[in-house]
């Protein structure tokens, strides 16, 4: 823990982790707060729509609901701002906005200063650091950007001896611990996550049954409800429209398919950076291996992981319970550590 600073006990400093996803998006505060929302902006598409809705933007779950009526974006692919759009840039910046609208939880901004701790795939702490801090300028004074399993594995202190995999709707991103801040070599981003699931999902189920007319919206809701690895433990029922009526289809074989379409990847990478620890370190990270983020909590997914280590003398995976919420809890925690060095200013 560091020494105390003046940013800590200050009533006019709200310090925030932001874990910024995807799919799904939150933020702790140090004032309690604890939110989260779908990682979707829309903007009315026309008068009518901006005359049923009264609004000038949509964020979250009402801009999803309302998809129909808007000009939908959902303006992180792979965990990072899509290239070459101004508009999803702009709606970064309301979905920023928006998080820390929620934890201000009224105070009045113009007198607090906020200091934001982002969490982001490991990866992207080399391509894509500048253009968030230029999303989030104005919206925050002070910024620190982390990868995201490392704000895991600070929220549940595993900050030794141990492997993060935090796998979310973007990237599968990885990094081992060694009691300090991780270099490059102790990280991996994978481009295949929950999303790509979604699409091997909707692939198999249309190609299974040509004739229901099945959205990718739908398979990710049935992925989210039914996901499962290994033998299932029952069969897994949807209903998709045909020629308007709505059929039952059993979708047990498509889902586990597209579930375990993951594991060889992040099996392999697992496998590839414990390989690279200190030989004598080797046995306590597999004895120490983390599975994070939403689609970490596939049924299965850890065990299937425990049982990929048996190759290698065998381990354990520990899945965390509440993953939306640690990768901001974690940059929360780094926020009211850090000392005043260690942020950047970002006040226009």
């Amino acid at each position: 823990m560091s020494e105390a600073t003046p940013q800590q006990g200050s009533d006019s400093v709200l310090n925030l982790g932001v874990d910024l996803g995807t799919s799904r998006s939150s933020v702790s505060a140090s004032n309690g707060v604890r939110q989260a929302v779908e990682s979707y902006v829309g903007w009315p598409l026309d008068m009518v729509a901006r005359k049923v809705l009264r609004r000038d933007v949509l964020v979250g779950r009402e801009a999803l609901d309302n998809r129909l009526m808007l000009d939908l974006h959902r303006p992180l692919e792979r965990g990072l701002i899509k290239e070459g759009s101004d508009k999803d840039l702009h709606a970064v910046r309301e979905l920023l906005k928006h998080l820390v609208s929620l934890a201000l939880a009224g105070a009045d901004r113009d007198i607090m200063t906020v200091q934001a701790v982002v969490g982001v795939p490991a990866e992207a702490l080399r391509v894509n650091k500048q253009q968030l801090r230029s999303a989030l300028k104005g919206i925050v004074d002070s910024l620190m950007i982390v990868s995201e399993p490392f704000a895991v594995a600070y929220a549940l202190e595993s900050l030794v001896n141990s492997l993060i995999i935090d796998i979310g709707a973007g990237t599968a991103d990885f990094c081992v611990m060694h009691g300090r801040y991780p270099l490059e070599e102790d990280q991996r981003t994978l481009p295949i996550a929950g999303d790509h699931v979604d699409e091997q999902l909707h692939r198999l189920i249309t190609s299974k049954y040509p004739d229901a007319k099945i959205s990718l919206h739908m398979a990710r809701q049935w992925k989210e409800k039914h996901s499962f690895m290994g033998e299932p433990t029952e069969k897994v029922w949807v209903v998709a429209p045909v020629q308007g009526r709505p059929t039952e289809f059993d979708a047990t074989e498509p889902m586990r398919a597209a579930c375990e379409s993951l594991l060889p990847s992040v099996k392999e990478t697992m496998l590839d950076l414990i390989s690279r620890v200190q030989p004598e370190y080797q046995d306590r990270v597999r004895n120490n291996v983390i599975l994070s983020g939403g689609s970490g909590l596939i049924r299965g997914f850890g065990m299937a992981l425990q049982q990929g280590l048996e190759d290698v003398g065998g381990g354990r995976v520990r899945v965390v319970a509440d993953p939306l919420h640690v990768g901001a809890d974690g940059g929360l925690a780094l926020a009211m550590d850090a000392p005043p060095s260690e942020w950047d200013k970002l006040a226009a």
